[in-house]
């Protein structure tokens, strides 16, 4: 599922320079990569999307030894174009829109939530050669996406109450307070030794700030990887069922992230003791961990009936 999590965190340490394609390619790119239902991708639009791919992979693609690399990577941003057109072409039949000032919003609630100014931010885009209209471009794709899976997925996701009480009594001794927490994000430069760096912080001999200084190449480096308070309703399920699993304090293990090593604290400024919820009050928290998987289903097999109904033509050799 492509939801934009952050919108700006993953843009923000994708490298967009992968080095001039061959000649042979770049006379291809004016032919179609694939026809959905009547619309068009073509190599040049491929390419286009599949270049912060290949960067984040460390893939180059005039090196012949990584050919079937970067054939992977091609098929697979492919598969998301052709998802992202089905997901278009369902919001224009459901007569769901993104308005501009909706862009606007979470522009703003990424600066305001990185503490930059307007300056800064399109600073920042300048220096990683991010075009801001990308930016929104991206944004105004996942909040659509956003809408239409909430209309066709999340409302057809029960989650009962037996359910909730039975995790509940389950997990009542980790159900805390989520309010007020925020989260903390290690990205792994591809030179580091991410399981060595982890495994330190396991065992305390580093802190994730530290380690976040030193290693990472997400936003916020030097700030210990602060990423703001995590705002639980925009997350998307798979950020949901791992951050809802995670108590203040706790670091996941590592995982990736576009390509990269992660890792993600979860915590609460000025620490002090916790304090347990009831069962009235852990309900939309509970509702929310056990949504996730049923969510999941749920978008794989909307994804299915999507692709089974369309026409879909792949031509990318």
């Amino acid at each position: 599922m492509r939801f934009l999590f952050p919108a700006f965190c993953i843009a923000c340490f994708c490298l967009l320079c992968c080095g001039a394609f061959t000649e042979a390619r770049a006379a291809q790119l004016n032919k179609v990569a694939a026809v959905v239902n009547g619309q068009v991708i073509t190599m040049f639009d491929l390419q286009k999307e599949a270049i912060p791919e290949l960067a984040r992979a460390r893939l180059n693609p005039n090196d012949p030894a990584q050919a079937k690399a970067v054939d992977a990577v091609f098929r697979k941003v492919l598969d998301l174009m052709i998802m992202d057109i089905l997901i278009g072409q369902e919001a224009k039949r459901l007569k769901v829109t993104v308005s501009a000032g909706e862009v606007d919003n979470e522009l703003k609630r990424m600066m305001l939530q990185r503490k930059l100014t307007k300056e800064q931010f399109e600073a920042q885009l300048a220096q990683q050669k991010i075009p801001l209209a990308s930016i929104r471009a991206n944004i105004e794709k996942s909040l659509l996406r956003q809408k239409v899976m909430g209309m066709e997925v999340g409302r057809r996701v029960v989650v009962t109450p037996d359910e909730i009480k039975a995790y509940y009594e389950a997990h009542k001794d980790t159900m805390f307070d989520r309010s007020g927490l925020r989260m903390g994000l290690l990205v792994y430069h591809p030179k580091a030794n991410a399981s060595t760096v982890a495994a330190q912080i396991k065992s305390g001999k580093m802190r994730f700030e530290e380690a976040a200084a030193k290693y990472s190449i997400a936003p916020n480096k030097d700030k210990g990887g602060d990423m703001g308070p995590v705002e639980w309703d925009r997350l998307n399920p798979e950020w949901e069922g791992r951050l809802s699993r995670m108590k203040p304090g706790d670091v996941t293990e590592l995982f990736d992230l576009q390509g990269h090593k992660a890792q993600v604290r979860l915590f609460r400024p000025g620490g002090g003791e916790e304090k347990l919820l009831t069962l009235e009050q852990a309900t939309p928290q509970i509702d929310a961990i056990l949504r996730q998987p049923k969510a999941k289903d749920r978008f794989e097999d909307y994804s299915r009936q999507l692709r089974e109904k369309a026409v879909i033509d792949i031509r990318l050799k």
